[in-house]
């Protein structure tokens, strides 16, 4: 896997080393609830496409892919550490008015427990992360 990842941060282009690859994935339904949709009208609006708000990136909106049962997406620059991040879910304005998921992520195959809360309308719920050099995840 390292070296793959090494392959694959020279083959980019930028000639710089990167990170180890991190995938994160998020296990829900890719399909909208439509009765979430009919009872949460603004969370879901708001929302959009299932997304995610990675720390290392400020926060910023990144979207999330299909992938089958789950939504996914992978970053080769999260520095070694500790890390936070929320994920987006329109299904999730059933659970939570901001539509921040508090269940399901999983980083590098790892689910994430530690909830912490990031910025976003105010305060939303998120997970914390420790990212290790060889691309190992302690929750």
């Amino acid at each position: 896997m390292k070296a793959a990842s090494l392959l694959l941060a020279v083959a980019c282009g930028s000639g710089k080393l990167q990170g180890p690859l991190v995938t994160i994935q998020y296990v829900a339904s890719t399909t909208l609830d439509a009765q979430v949709a009919r009872t949460w009208v603004s969370c879901v609006s708001n929302v959009g496409r299932t997304h995610v708000h990675p720390g290392w990136h400020k926060f910023a909106r990144y979207n999330m892919d299909e992938a089958g049962d789950r939504w996914t997406i992978s970053f080769t620059d999260v520095p070694v550490g500790r890390q936070e991040l929320r994920v987006s879910d329109a299904n999730a304005c059933a659970e939570n008015a901001t539509g921040a998921a508090t269940h399901g992520v999983y980083v590098n195959g790892v689910e994430l427990t530690e909830m912490v809360m990031t910025p976003g309308d105010g305060l939303e719920p998120g997970f914390a992360f420790t990212l290790l050099a060889d691309g190992s995840v302690r929750p």
